[in-house]
């Protein structure tokens, strides 16, 4: 299967609008294994520095939120829980917000996907979090920084995906206001979308 990368240009809008305009757009990792890839099913926002829930809340600025304070478009991959998580630098220049991508539905590499977690049980597993995809599609690391409008790492056109819906983000009962804000959004009904129970601020 053959992926079309979006321009740089389709993550030059608000974070709020961006985090429901990814899903259904398609996730690749190209690996010398081969190549993973999945349906964004699952999104939150992250708008510091007024976001109490965000790694860049008051305009906190360090090695791993630098990233976070360039252009919209690149990815902010860091690790929480040994897990590395992957997001999407979006907003204006030195206004440091992102959308945490959180589940994806395979659709390229599946047979990738299990070998790489092999304590799946159910296919929904393989992707259905923030550290699951990450892990399943190869992302580490090593891909901080990257515009997400290239290969290895990047977005790609995909599907329209319907209803959607919204509600309060996971994991991040120690924020004050921000634990309410409706900025997770999701696929409705899909299988992929994740629990509830981690911590995955970003």
């Amino acid at each position: 299967m053959e992926f079309e990368p979006v321009e740089s240009s389709f993550f030059l809008m608000p974070t709020l609008q961006l985090a429901e305009e990814l899903l259904g757009k398609i996730l690749v990792k190209e690996t010398a294994e081969g190549t993973a890839a999945g349906i964004i099913v699952e999104t939150e926002a992250y708008i510091g520095p007024g976001d109490r829930a965000a790694h860049s809340f008051n305009n906190r600025r360090t090695a791993r939120t630098e990233v976070m304070f360039g252009p919209a478009g690149y990815a902010y991959t860091y690790v929480m829980h040994t897990h590395c998580l992957v997001n999407v630098v979006s907003g204006e220049k030195d206004a440091p917000e992102a959308v945490l991508i959180r589940a994806v539905e395979p659709v390229t590499g599946e047979e990738l996907m299990k070998k790489r977690r092999p304590g799946a049980k159910r296919n929904q597993d393989l992707t259905n979090g923030p550290g699951k995809l990450t892990k399943a599609l190869g992302i580490t690391m090593a891909d901080y920084g990257h515009p997400l409008w290239e290969s290895p790492l990047y977005i790609a056109r995909g599907i329209s995906p319907g209803s959607i819906s919204a509600g309060p983000r996971i994991g991040i009962d120690n924020s004050g206001e921000a634990v309410e804000y409706p900025w997770r959004f999701r696929v409705s009904g899909n299988p992929y979308v994740s629990g509830t129970k981690k911590n995955n601020q970003c």
